[in-house]
């Protein structure tokens, strides 16, 4: 998946445990599992601001853009549309 959600990185540098951002942020601890581990498929604007706040940071942050391997190039989408 192109976007990479980081809670591990910002959870290790506040020395946050799963169970306790879980509760700082109102989600269970499950679907707090599943953003983690990247299983998420959308994620609700009220939820990534509580995780901000929670977490002291910016959405970029928590959220990073990493190009699928399996997308055509730009180039490759116009010689297609021809």
């Amino acid at each position: 998946m192109p976007i990479v959600i980081d809670i591990n990185v910002m959870m290790a540098k506040r020395k946050l445990t799963v169970g306790r951002l879980a509760a700082r942020v109102g989600i269970t601890p499950a679907n707090l599992a599943v953003l983690k581990n990247g299983r998420a498929k959308a994620i609700r604007f009220t939820t990534l601001e509580a995780l901000c706040d929670a977490l002291d940071c910016q959405p970029g942050d928590l959220l990073r853009y990493t190009p699928d391997t399996d997308d055509p190039e730009p180039d490759e989408l116009e010689s297609r549309d021809e």
